[in-house]
Formats: C-alpha cells, structure tokens, sequence
C-alpha cells in the first residue's frame, strides 16, 4: 500500500543510521569500482589477452554509469525511490558477478557496462532517497558523508585493487557481491517507510534514447580523441557532430513531452542552471587534474601505484573532514552559497601550488598541496548538490538530483580530454628538447637502444621509464613536471570561471527548521535532532513496516 503525505516521513534515529548505512554502503560500491580496476588492468590483461581493447574495461563502466545517470532520476520520481534503488544495485550486483566470471576481454568489457548501469544510480539515488526523509537545512551534515565516502573510495580503489592484483583479480568483483546483497536487504525494509505517491504518466523514451545516444558519442569522441584516433580524424569530429545533432534533438523532444527526462523549465531557475554550471566546471578541474597528481608519485617519485594511492591520503583526508564539517555548518548556518565559493577560492590557489611543484620537491610539500585541493574540493562536493535540491519541488527531486551528478561527471570527461591533450603535446614538446643531450651522454652501447625509441614513450608505464639510465630518466622527469605545471595552470584559470559562477548563486535560505527548532526525532550523527519537516507516517499504512523494521534492525546493528 502507497502511503500519500505531503510531508517527510520521521525516521527513528535506528532507522536512519539503517538507511544511510545501505545508501552509503552502494555509493562505496560505484565510487570504488572507478579506481580499483585501474590497478589491476596490468594483470587482467596478462590472463585474458586483448591488450588492443583493455581501455575498454573502464571506458565502458564511465560511459554506461554517466549515460544513465539522468534517467534515474526521472524513473524515481515517477516510480519511487525503493524499485529504481533496488534495480541499479541488482544490476550492479549482476554485473559484478559476471565480470568476475569473465574467461576473455569482449566479456569483461560487457559485464562492466552492465556493472555501469547499475552505478549510474546508486551515486545520484543516494542523494534523491535522503532529500526525501531530511529537509534541505538538516540535509547538509548527511550529505557531508556522502563526500567522505568518495575521499575513502580514492584512496582505497588503488591499494585494494594493488593486493587483488598480487593475489586474485576476480575478487576485485566478487568482493561488490556481498556488500551489494547487504545494501539490498538493509534499504528495502528502510524504504517500505518512505511514502510515494504514484501519478499518472508516460515514459519519454524517445527522449531517453536520444539523450543515452548524444552522451556516448560525445563520451567516446573525448576518450578515443588523441589515444585511438586523432583529435582532427573524421571519426572524432564524427562523434562529436552526432553529439551536438543529438542533443540538440534531445532539447525539442523535451519541449513537446509533458513528461521529459530532464524538464527544461528547471533550467528557469538561476540556483539550478548556475548551480549545474557551477558543478561542470568543477568536475572539469577536479577529475582532469588529479587523476594527474599519481602519475608524478610514480613517475618521479618512484611509488608503485599502490604506494601512489596510499600517498594520496593527504588529500583525502581534507576532503572526508572538510565534507562532513561543510554539511553541518550548512544545517547550522542555513544557507549554502559561500561554502562553494570559498571552496573554488581554494581550488585555485591549490592548483597554482601545483605548479610549484619540481622533481626535487620533498613530498610533504606535496601532501600540503594535496590537503588545499582536498580542503576546496570538500568545500563544494555537496554544497552545489543540496543547492539544486533546494531550489525544486518534490516533483522534480530525483530529475534536479541526477542532473547535478549528470553535469559534473560530464565535466569530469571533458577534462580528463582537454588537460590530457595539454600534458601530451607540452611534453612532447619537452622530450624533443630534452632527450637529444641526455641520449648523447650514454655510453655507445646503451645509446643506440634508447634512441630507438625517440620521443614515443608513454607517461601510463612508470615502471618503463624508471628503468631508463639516469640522464634519460632525468630529461624525462623534468619534461613531465614541466608539463604537468602547464596543467595546474590551466585548472587554475578554469578554477577562476568556477569562483565567478558561484558569487552569482542567489544566497538563497535552506528550506526546514534549523537545529534549535527541531522536531523530527533524534539526529543519528549526535547533536540536536534533524528537522525532516512535514507529518509522520500514518498509522494505517506504516505502523505494520515500522514495527518490522524496529525489530530487524536491532540485529542489523
């Protein structure tokens, strides 16, 4: 039976550490599986071949989790959280079982993209489900520990997939299997209690199929763009002419439907549309920019990816303890608009830091630069999130929700693109007047092996370029640095266009009682209670579900 209220339901405090427990546990499972492949691929490859398509395993989990993002949000608010949840981490679940049962690359490559489809809910239906039981004001402090969790996973995807890497790749899927089948027994019975009220629909799936097709032309256009295929071939600019036709055939069809995937009209308002500008750019600097600070570890500090990952602690730290204190000051103060533009401030001068960076640096000048980029990327994560979500009606939550993952995902895409063609070409650069005079120093013998390989040499293969004899090393070093100072620039002037958007956010009120005036039960994180707002569950459709669920819990606890 569907319960019909205008208002939040009250959870008990059990109940919603219950429910963010399971929210938490399968946000792990998507965030996790970004990073941990990575360091295992080496060793994926050597078992089953198909070194020619191994960028695929992780090409087609992004492009399949960043496609159906916003569609999940759409199926939410016409179906309800707890069907849509379920369904992204069975599909995920599936997924996983099935990439650890992989005997070539073609079905590993497959079963990722099933495991993508099902993370492209979990992250953006997380943020959705929460928004239904805690108001905007209280909203900050849960949300906070969403962006924990992504600092945890960057962190831990490196180091776990390093020790499966030694012992047994398929444990990197096989471990999602009973994490994922306790998130689903954890959520279903916590999501009987959150009311939804069914109204009367049709499925935009035209719009669907339009808006999936767009995305992964451009998505595919951005990875194979200067790895597969040159970024001037008829294939790129292809991709991307059927990306632009795509979605310029996306917006009409939005237009006419009276249910689209993406209502148009939330872009009306300046909190929404600035709020998602805002999100792009920051994923542009945050994904193009890091994924670059492992590789100097490596490649001119001799870490092993592992190590690297480990060495990435001091930024993760600042964004798990930033996270979570951003949140609950945004429930105690009220109001979200500063707290991004502080963060962008300090996202700029973290990146210009970078570019401080020299082969002889100590590392801990390097963690401290790590821990300002951390600080301003906590400052943001779910302050620009809980500002869309502030700035729509119940109608549109999980639509409003999804777009703002969509957004910075996508962001994140264009610049791994656009900062990964910068590194290449002023390395390049660097190489062809470096490695001339370092070769000449060699001895005759060595000198003729290392010629051979001129500039070609690859930036993903650390091992390979330690190995080098030291002058080479060296002029190889130095160009890399060089490089990668020209890329923390770049993120730096882009980071600029981020503090610009976010002075433009309207300094809006959260919407809910602050913490003084309470009334919703007890906050499960300690400190006054939450104000979720709204009427409690009625006593006719909910008191059976809740005296269920009181008893299951304790032994879950």
């Amino acid at each position: 039976m569907t319960a019909q209220t205008h208002g939040r339901p009250v959870l008990q405090a059990r109940q919603l550490r219950l429910l963010m427990f399971g929210l938490m546990t399968g946000m792990l499972l998507a965030a996790l599986d970004q990073t941990i492949v990575g360091t295992a691929l080496p060793t994926i490859v050597g078992e089953l071949g198909g070194i020619d398509h191994y960028s695929w395993v992780v090409t087609a989990y992004l492009l399949a989790s960043t496609a159906s993002t916003p569609l999940y949000g759409k199926m939410a608010d016409l179906y309800g959280r707890r069907p849509v949840f379920l369904f992204s981490i069975g599909t995920f679940l599936f997924g996983s079982l099935l990439a650890g049962l992989s005997q070539d690359m073609t079905q590993l490559i497959v079963t990722r993209g099933v495991q993508g489809i099902g993370a492209g809910g979990l992250m953006t239906l997380a943020f959705t489900i929460i928004s239904d039981v805690v108001s905007p004001r209280e909203r900050g402090r849960y949300q906070g520990l969403f962006g924990a969790v992504f600092g945890v996973s960057s962190v831990a995807g490196p180091l776990v997939g390093g020790y499966f890497a030694e012992t047994n790749w398929r444990w990197i899927f096989y471990l999602n299997v009973p994490l994922a089948l306790l998130a689903i027994v954890v959520c279903y019975h916590v999501l009987r209690l959150i009311p939804f009220e069914r109204r009367e629909h049709t499925v935009d799936w035209l719009g669907a199929a339009l808006l999936v097709a767009g995305v992964s032309a451009l998505l595919l256009a951005l990875s194979w763009g200067g790895n597969s295929y040159a970024w001037g071939s008829a294939t790129i600019i292809g991709l991307f002419v059927a990306g632009a036709v795509l979605g310029v055939a996306f917006v009409l069809q939005e237009a006419r439907v009276a249910e689209p995937i993406l209502p148009l009209g939330l872009f009306r308002s300046a909190t929404f549309a600035l709020a998602n500008s805002a999100g792009f750019v920051l994923g542009l600097v945050m994904f193009g920019s890091i994924i670059f600070i492992p590789l100097y570890l490596q490649i001119v500090k001799g870490a092993s990816p592992t190590r690297s990952g480990l060495l990435m602690l001091p930024m993760m730290a600042g964004i798990i303890v930033t996270s979570i204190v951003t949140g609950r000051a945004m429930s105690r103060i009220g109001r979200y608009k500063w707290f991004p533009v502080a963060g962008s401030v300090v996202l700029v001068a973290g990146m210009l830091l970078f570019t401080r960076l020299q082969v002889d640096s100590s590392l801990w000048a390097a963690f401290g630069y790590m821990v300002v980029i951390g600080v301003g990327l906590g400052l943001c994560m779910q302050s620009l999130i809980l500002g869309v979500q502030n700035a729509v009606d119940v109608r549109n939550l999980g639509a409003a929700t999804s777009s703002a993952t969509f957004f910075r995902s996508l962001g994140g895409s264009f610049g791994v693109a656009i900062l990964g063609a910068v590194l290449s070409t002023r390395l390049a650069s660097g190489l062809a007047d470096r490695l001339p005079g370092a070769i000449a120093q060699l001895p005759p013998d060595q000198r003729a092996a290392v010629a051979g390989s001129g500039t070609n040499i690859s930036i993903n293969d650390p091992a390979t370029i330690l190995a080098l004899p030291g002058p080479v090393r060296a002029a190889i070093q130095a160009s890399f640095v060089d490089a990668l100072h020209l890329v923390f620039l770049t993120t730096g002037l882009i980071a600029l266009l981020a503090v610009l958007v976010t002075l433009a956010l309207p300094n809006d009120q959260l919407r809910g009682a602050g913490p003084q005036g309470a009334t919703g039960g007890t906050d499960p994180l300690g400190g006054e209670a939450p104000a979720p707002g709204g009427k409690p569950l009625t006593r006719e459709s909910k008191e059976e579900a809740a005296a269920d669920l009181n008893a299951k819990s304790q032994t879950m606890l």
